[in-house]
């Protein structure tokens, strides 16, 4: 029995670990914001710092060793960039990409000085606040499903 491993079956561990470490992270982020609300409103500026810090050094990274090992396993198994299960799991990398920098880690920026300010202020947050970061759960809730969906193009690979 022979333990060869090449390029092609290396990449494939990379591609999976960083989807694992990448995004694994981001689904515990559903969980963050009820239990700071249930054991105390002062927690909600630490959620925020922690869903930022979990987006820029875990998930963006992560994002971007997923679609470079992804270039080359394309490329280097001649699956054909125009499969269906390809270009649609490129679409949701792209997408899941602009979600993490256009508006998760400036909304939880945002969010973490708000919810700061309004508890060094008052001692609780606004309902302006609570909207907002309820606005985020359902942008993180669609980021799920969509991490869901690519990982069941790669493993099903409907079409190919």
């Amino acid at each position: 029995m022979t333990f060869a491993i090449g390029l092609y079956e290396l990449s494939v561990w990379v591609h999976v670990s960083a989807v694992v470490v990448g995004f694994g992270a981001t689904f515990a982020e559903a969980l963050a914001f009820p239990v700071a609300m249930r054991v105390g409103v002062r927690h909600l500026p630490y959620v925020h710092h922690l869903q930022l810090a979990i987006n820029r050094w875990l998930a963006g990274p992560a994002l971007g060793i997923i679609i470079l090992t992804g270039i080359y396993q394309t490329i280097d198994a001649d699956w054909g960039f125009g499969s269906f299960w390809i270009s649609a799991t490129f679409l949701i990398a792209i997408l899941l990409g602009g979600l993490n920098g256009a508006y998760f880690i400036p909304t939880d920026r945002r969010l973490a000085a708000q919810a700061q300010r309004e508890l060094d202020e008052t001692g609780s947050v606004s309902d302006d606040y609570r909207r907002q970061a309820r606005r985020e759960g359902v942008f993180g809730a669609v980021a799920g499903v969509l991490v869901i969906a690519a990982v069941f193009l790669m493993v099903a690979k409907p079409g190919a």
